[in-house]
């Protein structure tokens, strides 16, 4: 149809879709800025004007109008946890982006009451206390007044898990409990577990404690893999690297993926990893997975990247900041052989590192290993998180030829880091300018689900201002980028992770047409509303994978959340908070809420019999 003067014809070369109106940042040097682009079999034909595309929009070309609105590169996570994510995302309550534990809780007890029976309501990852204008966590209590017959279990960060009553009940946790290795049970008087779990440092307790809570099956996995990735389409996401990570086994924790890619139903690329999921087997599973596949054998869609983020447990560094880091024991001679082996084969690998003494024991390995030729041998590797890297090791990460890959952790973790690491420490966690500055490769992520929230632009905020979601600037100008800058972060250095630098996070000719239609421009909005950006309109692939607002029912139709009863259905994913461009406005909003949490703390003690009915005026002026 005729569209603003491009009037279409019948060509042979017909684009499938015309993107128009735009203002495009393409991340492309030599052609950064465009009005217009044209997509076919699933890349980039044209990037210009009008009079570009115009030769190539046929009666059939799908042309969307941009009405003037920042177009940008599809966004790519290079740490996220999207294959376990998917396999949950339906059964589990979202406290993304709620600004209120009141709130939260509200959700939590209406949530409880569809709950069927045998089910639990669990709340995973992606909040923080920080993030409430209550500034805190909610109690066993309160779980269990709010959901007193249903399993309810809730986690905060790699600290804690709240549960109550019915939900230790349901996972047999008893006075007879013992405390498992590296995590507490949190017990009464009494003995009896009081409904806290405490990492100390190992949050293996947390998760080995979810796991006991029941899992979706056949069908239901598949719908809910798809739900997730729709929801990642929301906010510009078109790619993500996959880091595997606990309770995350191969195949079959991968088979939903597979199967949803052989069927052409995936809507998200994803470059997955490999976890050796057993202690003191790694090197045996390592062992088969190399002599079977090679990384980067799978197509645009789906494909091996390689393994991680742990090759040995024993060198792994919890990353609790509430408590001391983990004094790890001797771990070099299995983890050199797991090196070694997959460096012989042409395996990349991400390593889990929080803490530079971790890192410093890695690195001697690999510089070892660099006497025999094996550094740097053209196999990507890279460090995750890196929160206290110093500089003398960032320098031998690049005389290795190694990458880095950050996240937004402390954005979620960040007070709690400074308490115990000072201001000084926060301020340089991870150090991104000194990575940048050594000319290494260093793209951004989230770590979602089970820590940060899985929506992208609360990372670039951060990348941006330095704060975390709770509001304060921890890591000062120094060690903060430009939005540029942390855009290349969020795709074209995520492409240089999977060897796709050549074809991903560019909008130019020959590259693939995976592009976001933004709410706002990125560029120019206020940099305290970065968080509340989102796409009206996703393209992977010349595929129109999600679309709001005008563009609503241009996407795919999915099939109904299952089951039913499921949060998701009822709740839906992140939750968008009011926006907020001025301070006072926000300071307005917070304190309506501390009102709030104060009148229900008011009534909780008159129902205890520690108050009366009606507040008494203290000062006898008030009486007159």
């Amino acid at each position: 149809m005729p569209v603003g003067g491009l009037v279409p014809r019948a060509v042979g070369d017909a684009a499938d879709v015309v993107v128009r109106n735009a203002r495009i940042h393409t991340g492309d040097v030599r052609r950064p800025r465009a009005g217009a682009l044209a997509i076919r079999d699933g890349l980039i034909t044209a990037v210009g004007d009008d009079a570009d595309v115009a030769p190539v929009t046929g009666p059939s070309t799908t042309v969307v109008d941009a009405l003037g609105r920042r177009v940008v590169p599809g966004l790519n996570d290079a740490h996220l946890h999207v294959i376990r994510g998917g396999l949950n995302y339906v059964l589990e309550l979202r406290w993304d982006g709620v600004t209120s534990l009141r709130h939260a809780l509200a959700m939590l007890r209406e949530q409880a009451a569809r709950t069927p029976r045998g089910q639990w309501v669990r709340v995973v990852g992606g909040w923080s206390a920080e993030q409430f204008a209550e500034r805190r966590l909610p109690t066993p209590a309160e779980l269990n007044e709010a959901a007193p017959d249903t399993p309810v279990f809730v986690l905060h960060l790699y600290q804690s898990a709240i549960l109550n009553r019915a939900a230790l009940k349901a996972a047999g946790c008893t006075r007879d409990t013992p405390d498992p290795k590296g995590g507490q049970i949190v017990r009464g008087r009494g003995g009896e577990p009081n409904g806290m779990l405490l990492a100390a440092p190992s949050a293996l307790v947390l998760y080995s404690t979810l796991a006991r809570a029941p899992a979706l099956e056949g069908e239901d996995r598949a719908t809910s893999t798809r739900h997730f990735l729709r929801e990642l389409n929301r906010f510009g996401l078109t790619s993500a690297i996959d880091a595997a990570g606990g309770f995350q086994s191969f195949p079959e924790n991968y088979a939903t993926v597979t199967e949803l890619a052989r069927d052409g139903l995936l809507t998200l690329r994803i470059a997955y990893h490999l976890f050796p999921q057993t202690p003191g087997q790694e090197l045996d599973d390592l062992t088969r997975w190399t002599e079977t596949v090679r990384p980067g054998d799978g197509d645009a869609w789906l494909r091996l990247n390689g393994a991680g983020e742990n090759l040995t447990w024993a060198a792994a560094d919890f990353e609790n900041f509430a408590e001391p880091h983990p004094e790890l024991g001797p771990y070099e001679v299995e983890f050199e052989k797991a090196v070694r082996l997959l460096m012989e084969h042409g395996w990349g690998f991400r390593l889990h590192a929080t803490y530079d003494e971790t890192i410093r024991r890695d690195l001697a390995v690999f510089e070892k290993l660099a006497a025999e030729g094996l550094f740097p041998a053209g196999n990507r590797w890279l460090f995750d998180h890196a929160e206290t890297v110093s500089r003398d090791s960032l320098d031998r990460i690049a005389a290795l030829g190694g990458a880095l890959s950050v996240q937004n952790r402390l954005s979620f973790q960040g007070e709690v880091f400074t308490r115990r690491y000072g201001l000084g420490a926060a301020a340089e966690a991870p150090p991104v300018r000194a990575m940048l500055e050594r000319g290494l490769t260093v793209a951004a992520g989230t770590d979602a689900t089970r820590v940060s929230s899985y929506n992208p632009w609360v990372a670039l905020h951060w990348l941006v201002s330095g704060r975390t979601v709770g509001g304060p600037a921890i890591r000062p100008p120094h060690n903060r980028v430009d939005r540029a800058t942390a855009l290349a972060m969020y795709t074209t250095a995520g492409a240089a992770l999977t060897g796709e630098q050549n074809v991903k996070g560019v909008l130019r000719t020959g590259c693939y047409g995976d592009l976001a239609v933004l709410t706002d421009d990125y560029f120019t909005v206020p940099e305290q509303d970065i968080p509340h950006i989102e796409s009206l309109l996703t393209v992977v692939g010349g595929r129109i994978v999600h679309a709001a607002a005008e563009y609503e029912g241009m996407d795919e139709e999915l099939p109904p959340v299952s089951p039913a009863w499921s949060p998701v259905a009822h709740f839906g994913g992140y939750q968008v908070s009011g926006r907020t461009s001025g301070t006072g406005a926000r300071q307005a909003e917070l304190l309506g809420q501390v009102v709030a949490e104060s009148e229900l703390h008011h009534r909780w003690r008159v129902a205890r019999g520690q108050a009366t009915e009606h507040h008494q005026p203290f000062d006898p002026c008030f009486l007159l």
